[in-house]
């Protein structure tokens, strides 16, 4: 009833991804790990990709253990046990502590549930209708610092540059996981229940026929580049293939620099796409 494809591949010269796509029977996802910034302490002998391997395994185990809980529980339930599986040497309090976006979709019965945390965002052909479901509080939270680290005074040399993306970065940190900030997948189970959740048919006029899970270097082909709006990226994926995606947004790194808005040149990308048999 659901047919998968999916890409994932590192930034171009790196070799760990620190995306992650999975899938477990009915519940297929996507995580992308949050990339630690050079020289930065986390507090933790584990990485990104270690996160993400992690998660996805305890979401699989959680979801199988109890089929009925709702997404939010077992993603609570899951990074609760990964929690468990740093060890005692980390300090899973520190704000650096490894991190990662969450998207999932979950198909059963006549319907589909779905979840997303951070900035991975869903896509949805629900009936012809493409809606985008899309955490945008990384987002408004990073506007805000820019605007912030706007203000401070400009650097004068590569020394008051690092002191600055610093202090940013440090800022950053201070919102995560909190009221008024953003929320990820981290050491702590609450951010769970701030994830958004809901529940598509796939019966009827209504009904599911295809869902793309992105990561954040995957969806910047729309969100960053402006290559296609979301309609065009699900048909791109649907006729060419996921990796047709990370391709476009490989070439639009390279020759259109000036359109991105983060601080790095290229990131890891994963789509994936998931079809279904209309009724």
């Amino acid at each position: 009833m659901m047919r998968v494809r999916s890409a994932s591949a590192p930034a171009p010269g790196r070799a760990v991804n620190e995306d992650l796509v999975f899938r477990f029977g009915p519940l297929v996802g996507v995580l992308d790990g949050a990339t630690v910034p050079e020289g930065f302490d986390t507090g933790c002998r584990h990485g990104p990709a270690w996160y993400v391997r992690h998660l996805a395994a305890r979401l699989g185990l959680a979801i199988a253990a109890r089929p009925a809980a709702t997404l939010m529980s077992s993603l609570a339930a899951a990074i609760l046990a990964v929690r468990a599986d740093h060890g005692g040497d980390c300090d899973l309090d520190h704000p650096g502590t490894p991190s990662s976006t969450v998207c999932l979709l979950r198909a059963g019965g006549n319907e589909v549930d779905w979840l997303v945390l951070c900035d991975s965002p869903l896509v949805l052909d629900v009936g012809g209708r493409v809606d985008v479901v899309a955490d945008n509080r990384l987002e408004t939270a990073m506007a805000d610092l820019r605007r912030m680290v706007a203000a401070l005074p400009e650097p004068a040399d590569d020394g008051d540059r690092t002191d600055r993306f610093r202090r940013a970065v440090g800022l950053q940190r201070e919102r995560m996981n909190r009221t008024h900030g953003y929320w990820v997948s981290a050491a702590d189970p609450d951010a769970a229940y701030h994830a958004l959740t809901g529940t598509v048919p796939l019966r009827g006029p209504g009904g599911l026929r295809r869902a793309a899970l992105l990561t954040d270097g995957a969806s910047c082909a729309v969100e960053q580049f402006g290559l296609f709006d979301w309609a065009g990226l699900l048909d791109l994926v649907t006729a060419e293939g996921p990796g047709a995606l990370v391709d476009r947004v490989r070439a639009a790194e390279r020759d259109r620099p000036d359109r991105l808005r983060r601080h790095k040149p290229t990131d890891d990308a994963s789509a994936v796409l998931c079809e279904f048999d209309p009724a």
